[in-house]
């Protein structure tokens, strides 16, 4: 695998129940973080990424990328993914959307 690429672009699917954040490379996911839609709350379920690629910084682009949609949706994010939790615990500017 190839190093972390910041031009990686984010792209984001939803079906209006469950979506997810992801990161594709040659056509394949290389990192995801899913959801699942509740009345105004995003559940964050679940953060994946490559184990050849991790310890960079995927994970995180695709908690902001999630938290910036919540921001233009008006929507809360309820992690239950830890790795999510901590990022939103510890980012104080995270705190409108928690």
């Amino acid at each position: 695998m190839t190093e972390p690429n910041l031009e990686d672009p984010i792209r984001h699917q939803s079906d209006g129940r469950r979506g997810a954040f992801f990161i594709e490379r040659d056509g394949r996911r290389i990192a995801e973080l899913t959801y699942s839609l509740g009345d105004g709350v995003a559940i964050v379920d679940h953060t994946w990424v490559d184990p050849g690629l991790r310890g960079g910084n995927f994970a995180r682009r695709l908690v902001d990328a999630a938290v910036q949609w919540a921001r233009a949706g008006k929507t809360r994010l309820v992690p239950t993914c830890s790795y999510v939790r901590v990022v939103l615990a510890r980012t104080p500017e995270y705190a409108d959307v928690r």
